[in-house]
């Protein structure tokens, strides 16, 4: 594994937020990415106007080289923001096979999973919410 970041959601309100931790921590945003920056969807579901200017990844790194990350979750895609769902701690792997074994523990049992899954960014993503509660996210490269 190469590294482990707090990954924050929010309701539209990320940039905000970031802008607040900046101040905190100091330092600069990196791999600050839009909704509106997603390849389009060949099957038509494309998000509405109000929402291409939503957050989709953000970074700052803060103490110890610990990384916050965010995104904005979006209506139009029937999320909501709610306590447990609100905070992941994301996994770095280098090795897609660790991540699946990974995966496959966290997950048993789990609720909220989305498979290990090749993403437009050029990693493997997935997601799950341990038998325990706890959120957690995958990424590791392509």
């Amino acid at each position: 594994m190469t590294g482990v970041s707090i990954y924050l959601n929010f309701m539209g309100n990320t940039e905000e937020a970031f802008d607040l931790y900046r101040t905190v921590f100091g330092g600069e945003f990196e791999n600050f990415q839009r909704m509106r920056d997603v390849p389009a969807d060949p099957s038509g579901s494309n998000l509405a106007e109000n929402e291409l200017d939503s957050v989709l990844h953000i970074e700052l790194p803060i103490l110890g080289g610990t990384k916050l990350m965010g995104t904005d979750m979006l209506e139009s895609m029937g999320h909501t923001l709610r306590v447990g769902n609100n905070i992941t701690i994301n996994l770095e792997f280098d090795v897609l096979a660790e991540a699946e074994r990974a995966f496959a523990l966290l997950a048993d049992d789990g609720t909220d999973v989305s498979a290990l899954t090749p993403m437009f960014w050029g990693a493997h993503w997935g997601t799950c919410c341990d038998r325990f509660g706890v959120r957690w996210m995958f990424n590791c490269p392509a």
